[in-house]
């Protein structure tokens, strides 16, 4: 009677999955994600998420970024892809090439690189390969 109401925490969690990558903690290595992803601590590598990406105040990331969203508030070194929209906020601090079909900055933002903005920018530049030390 109630077991078809009752999903498996695998089958609920696959779909919505949110990956944390907690303060303190260092990753050497590409990070690919299907669901969201949080970065606190110290990604050395490449970071791609199909869905949103999220770079907390305390959070790294010294590679590049692909992604559908992102709402970065902390540190890359390394080119940045958003699909959708992208996000630089509070202190954030970017060195590197932004492709994004719309952006959002607050005052507060430091911002050295090149910026492409718009929907056909970013399908271009979908085929371009990606690399952490250009």
């Amino acid at each position: 009677m109630f077991a078809s109401k009752i999903k498996s925490s695998f089958e609920e969690t696959a779909s919505a999955a949110t990956t944390i990558i907690g303060a303190g903690t260092v990753i050497t290595g590409d990070v690919q994600s299907n669901g969201d992803i949080r970065i606190d601590g110290l990604l050395n590598g490449n970071l791609s998420a199909a869905a949103k990406i999220l770079i907390g105040t305390a959070g790294e990331v010294r590679g590049n970024i692909n992604g559908k969203y992102a709402d970065i508030q902390g540190k890359v070194v390394g080119d940045i892809k958003v699909a959708d929209l992208l996000l630089l906020r509070d202190k954030a601090n970017i060195e590197g090439d932004v492709y994004a079909g719309k952006m959002q900055v607050e005052p507060s933002v430091t911002f050295n690189g090149h910026c492409h903005m718009g929907a056909n920018i970013v399908e271009l530049n979908k085929e371009l390969p990606t690399a952490v030390n250009q």
